[in-house]
């Protein structure tokens, strides 16, 4: 057993690279990656729709720079500094006829006209304003400052505050304090005010026939109570109304929408789960010369906030919750409380109300109808339903249910036809597509049907038309399209075979598109916004170093796994096989992610450089997209819920099985590697496959779920204290005593994702199991994305050294 520091040196980047390369190394392919050429990036439209901006780095600087084209002069120009200070972000909220635009900046809020392009700003405060719209009426700007509401008027700039959240005591009245009317002066009036406010009723009955009698006897007493009569009234006429105060105790306030006729707010109270315990990563080489702590996050598990929605009628001035106890499966327990029946029992008596989350609040333009969107806590349910403002009262429009968890491409895509009809997306077919409801009646209609996924959709601005990203014509490619919004065949709009990322110009005249094949990095490409229109690539981003080599484009292969479904490869064939005929298997990470495609992988560049110099040296390379894997459909992205290290391991198996098959390779010398889950993988392989894996690198590796976030661990495996089960199933430090091939771990020592108290467990564990064939490379300045050539250089050599030494014999 050998535990491995590896120092760091900073390193010496240049910008002037070799113009031809022949052989592929790990120090060549792991330099800095400008030395490929640097892609475009982050590309959007002006608001106006005559510019693409883009990040670029075509000369090898330090640092990218913005450029910009239009559709009639490509020639990329940077812009300038000042030019720069003038260009509105990319998040900006339309008027009605798209002519003008507002937007924060700088914690301000401006406002655009597109046909003038002049911007006035609207505020100019030390604290931020945020969340700005238009009003229904489109008069005003609807605007958050802290935690309330206002209005600023377009004509006039009169500002109105909408609410009045305070942080006393939630449900305290807070002292109103009333003078007497304007024009009175002070005298016995005032006096029998005062003394009355110290008197307190306490509607005892000795104290009321007291009470009567001294008014019966004495006048004194009917002038006085005459007096406090008349200066009650008095004061009654010249009482200002002020905005009703909402108390919200130490609650979190979000969300805060008004309606289109500006009589409803609707809001959530946010109470902070508390003691909330979180990891700490020591980070070793400082500045300082000292360790220093960076706090962290929580893990799984941890105690939730809880949320509730509410209705503020300022008509009525009256604040009422949104009533979700008669949300249809509010009561429902998970289903896999059926393995642990003194739990269910348990449940099934308590008859509790599940937790949920009212996300967003959606009106539409006439004011009408809102639309809510609710998620369950536990992630098994979302529900669309029609909100009654009157009364916090909940109509059913829609509700996805998933044992596992929903989600998928596309569950946030949603928004109002017209008037009467939402638009949202669904994988209650299997796979994410869009449908229409009717808010009226509730009827639904199904507009996109296949086994592919709607991943994008944006509605056209005359409200007519989808656009969309889907992969129709195969799994591994994307294309953008578009659909009449009553349905109908989808009209591809991009041609060219691969990745399609596209970006719609405002007055949806143009597409901008960034384009890459599986050898070719993406490129910035223009286009009409008509189908069959050329393309125009803008940018040559790849450097003749680049270039120089031939770069595998890897067979898309498939295969059936052991429960008869395809799964898709990619395929790296070496051009001649070593004589010990070696194959490695590369494990994508993130779970829910597609790297099998026809187009660049731009999380995965360096592997997939690393992929073809394996090729080189004679092994075969197999990239799979496994069960959990995005891009397939509802089953596929749920097939790992409850066991990780199930059916996503089992595909790598049967993809082995398939390389010994049909292509030759020895199953004694299959060894694979990954990072994140893709090394979590190859913990799992090597500990619980030790008959198909030889040796495996296993890099920033989950090693126990019950110690990584709660949001991405909940949804597969619950939480550890209510489905130990799962826990213990998925995580591959209970199986560490499997170990019998080579493994080689590297893991970053300031990785805030998974941290590396992640793997000094394990390393204990293999200690005490007296375990020796495996290594630890920890790596002191790397997060859980290296950034430094050295350290990935170093990782590279370790892992090919792994393979050589083991697969070749």
């Amino acid at each position: 057993m050998k535990v491995l520091f590896t120092l760091l040196l900073m390193p010496v980047c240049s910008v002037t690279f070799a113009q031809k390369l022949e052989t592929l190394t790990v120090e060549k392919i792991m330099r800095d990656p400008k030395w490929m050429g640097v892609a475009p990036s982050a590309i959007c439209w002006s608001n106006d729709g005559k510019n693409i901006y883009f990040n670029w780095n075509p000369t090898g600087a330090d640092r990218d720079e913005l450029y910009t084209i239009t559709p009639a002069n490509t020639k990329p120009e940077k812009v300038s500094i000042a030019d720069q200070r003038n260009i509105t972000p990319e998040r900006t909220t339309w008027n009605k006829k798209h002519t003008a635009i507002l937007y924060g900046k700088n914690g301000d809020i401006y406002i655009t006209d597109i046909k003038t392009n002049k911007t006035q700003q609207l505020t100019n405060t030390v604290e931020i304003e945020g969340g700005a719209t238009f009003s229904g009426d489109e008069s005003k700007v609807l605007f958050t400052h802290g935690d309330n509401l206002y209005s600023l008027k377009l004509n006039g700039g009169e500002l109105v505050q909408l609410t009045n959240f305070t942080h006393a005591a939630a449900g305290v009245a807070p002292a109103v304090i009333a003078g007497p009317p304007a024009g009175r002066r002070g005298g016995g009036g005032g006096q029998v005010a005062a003394t009355n406010a110290r008197v307190q009723s306490t509607g005892n009955v000795q104290d009321r026939w007291l009470r009567a009698e001294q008014l019966e006897l004495f006048d004194i007493i009917k002038v006085k109570d005459k007096d406090r009569k008349l200066d009650s009234a008095a004061r009654k006429d010249f009482e200002v109304k002020r905005l009703k105060d909402i108390a919200v105790g130490d609650q979190q306030v979000a969300g805060v929408t008004l309606s289109p006729d500006g009589r409803f707010v609707t809001y959530t109270l946010i109470k902070p789960a508390t003691d909330a315990k979180t990891t700490i990563v020591p980070n070793y080489v400082t500045a300082s010369g000292f360790t220093e702590d960076i706090p962290n996050r929580t893990k799984v598990g941890v105690a939730q906030d809880v949320y509730e929605s509410f209705v503020f009628d300022t008509q009525r001035d009256t604040v009422y919750k949104v009533n979700t106890s008669t949300i249809p499966g509010i009561k429902d327990i998970p289903a896999y409380f059926k393995d642990y029946p003194k739990e269910l029992e348990r449940r099934t008596k308590l008859n509790e109300d599940r937790k949920v989350l009212m996300r967003s609040v959606y009106w539409n333009e006439d004011g009408k109808y809102a639309v809510v969107v609710i998620s369950a806590q536990d992630n098994k349910d979302r529900w669309i339903m029609k909100l009654d403002p009157t009364t916090g009262a909940l109509t059913i429009l829609d509700r996805e249910h998933n044992d596992a968890w929903v989600g998928g491409a596309g569950s946030r895509n949603l928004g109002w036809l017209d008037n009467t009809h939402f638009y949202y997306e669904s994988e209650a077919s299997g796979y994410a597509h869009i449908y229409v409801t009717d808010v009226t009646d509730g009827t639904k209609k199904q507009l996109t049907n296949g086994n592919w996924e709607v991943q994008t959709l944006q509605l056209s601005n005359d409200k007519k038309t989808f656009y969309f990203t889907a992969n129709i014509e195969h799994p591994g490619i994307t294309h953008f399209y578009k659909l009449p919004v009553t349905g109908g065949v989808p009209i591809k709009l991009t041609s060219m075979k691969g990745g399609n990322v596209v970006a719609l110009s405002p007055d949806e005249k143009w597409l901008a598109i960034n384009y890459s094949y599986a050898n070719k990095p993406g490129e910035l490409y223009v286009q009409a916004n008509k189908a069959g229109a050329a393309a125009v690539q803008v940018t040559n981003s790849t450097t003749e170093e680049f270039k120089s080599y031939p770069w595998k484009d890897p067979q898309l292969v498939t295969f059936k796994n052991r429960y008869g479904s395809d799964v898709y490869a990619h395929l790296y064939l070496p051009a001649k096989q070593d004589p010990a005929k070696p194959a490695v298997v590369f494990v994508h990470g993130a779970g829910y992610l597609q790297n099998v495609t026809y187009g660049w992988s731009s999380s995965y560049f360096r592997e997939y450089m690393f992929n073809n110099m394996l090729a080189d040296n004679g092994y075969t390379v197999l990239d799979v997209d496994y069960s959990g894997s995005a891009g397939y459909g509802r089953d596929w992205r749920t097939a790992i819920y409850r066991h990780m290290g199930g059916k996503d391991l089992t595909d790598q198996v049967d993809g082995v099985k398939m390389l010994v098959e049909k292509y030759g390779v020895n199953p004694k010398h299959v060894g694979l590697y990954g990072g994140s889950y893709g090394g979590f993988i190859t913990l799992m392989a090597l500990f619980t496959a030790p008959e198909t894996f030889t040796a495996g690198g296993a890099i920033r590796s989950v090693t126990d779920w019950a110690h990584y976030n709660h949001g991405y661990t909940d949804n597969i495996l619950n939480e550890p204290y209510n489905d130990e089960k799962a826990y213990r199933a998925s995580s591959p430090i209970y199986f560490a005593d499997g170990l019998k091939g080579n493994l080689l771990m590297l893991h970053g020592m300031v990785d805030v994702n998974v941290n590396y108290q992640d793997i000094i467990r394990l390393s204990q564990k293999l200690i005490e199991l007296h375990k020796e064939n495996w290594e630890l490379a920890s790596y002191p300045v790397e997060d859980h994305g290296f950034v430094q050539p050295s350290s990935w250089t170093d990782e590279y050599k370790r892992i090919y050294k792994l393979f050589e030494q083991t697969l070749k014999k």
